[in-house]
């Protein structure tokens, strides 16, 4: 299965045993951003056979910051809960102008799965073409799922502040110019505003066509290369929470390339008094 599928690859697929089709739509913990209840807009319209993921809860709790990965068992057990099992074939969508099912693809690469993919378009895309629909939820039988945390896709913020001392990996940051610049205040109180020193922007709407599919591989590349990043050395991305971080990270994922992600993104080192805070464009 490839990293990305189209509407009419899943209708055809769809109700294949191994299939595992997930609403991964989340909007955010952003202070003033277009919000939205995830769970009734599934309730009220989700592709047949589709599981609601509620990432908004799959965090660590025990964290004062938002959306940070929660434990493998935790996350074992809400996967299984949902009916998703070792060896199931995934297809995440969302209706989230942030793009979430990056970041439910992101969270199972890093507990292990290796055959998730991406719905181009999502929702909304299969809705416009007239595809079917239901509402309200079901409860799936309980599968067996394994979580194997590879914590080589993930940065920490001790090793994020080794790196802007000596960078060894390319950091990525996919928030607007103006936050990434300092041009606008950070939206979450006591947190600073600008950038990692060293980083690089790229606004994660820039991956996307109008219609929320993906831009062509050649645009892709040209939007990285337009960033100053090459795909062919190790990277980093970043946003506000570590959501949008992960559009980029799927990104560099279609082009061939890899990336880590930092959690905690700006949240924690621009709240951190002892983090350096780069302004200006990159």
């Amino acid at each position: 299965m490839d990293a990305l599928v189209t509407t009419e690859w899943l209708a055809d697929e769809l109700g294949a045993h191994d299939l595992r089709l997930v609403d991964a739509t989340y909007f955010g913990s952003v202070p003033g951003a277009p919000g939205g209840d995830a769970r009734q807009r599934f309730e009220a319209a989700h592709i047949p056979g589709a599981v609601f993921l509620d990432l908004e809860a799959l965090a660590d709790t025990t964290s004062e910051l938002p959306s940070m990965l929660p434990s493998p068992e935790a996350f074992a057990e809400r996967i299984a809960s949902l009916g998703i099992g070792d060896g199931d074939r995934i297809v995440l969508y969302d209706v989230s102008h942030y793009h979430t099912a990056t970041r439910a693809w992101w969270m199972l690469r890093a507990f292990g799965v290796r055959d998730v993919a991406i719905l181009d378009g999502g929702l909304a895309k299969w809705q416009a073409e007239g595809r079917a629909v239901e509402n309200g939820t079901a409860q799936p039988a309980r599968a067996t799922f394994t979580a194997r945390f590879d914590r080589h896709r993930v940065r920490t913020l001790d090793q994020m502040k080794a790196n802007a001392v000596n960078p060894g990996e390319q950091m990525l940051d996919a928030r607007s110019p103006a936050r990434f610049s300092g041009e606008e205040p950070d939206p979450r109180p006591g947190t600073g505003a600008g950038h990692i020193p060293g980083s690089k922007n790229l606004p994660y709407g820039r991956l996307l066509n109008p219609d929320g599919t993906w831009k062509t591989a050649t645009a892709l590349k040209a939007e990285f290369d337009a960033a100053g990043i090459d795909l062919a050395k190790p990277l980093v991305t970043t946003c506000g929470s570590g959501i949008t971080a992960a559009v980029l990270a799927f990104g560099a994922h279609l082009l061939g390339g890899g990336a880590a992600l930092y959690d905690g993104s700006w949240s924690e080192w621009g709240a951190d008094p002892t983090t350096p805070k780069a302004t200006g464009t990159a």
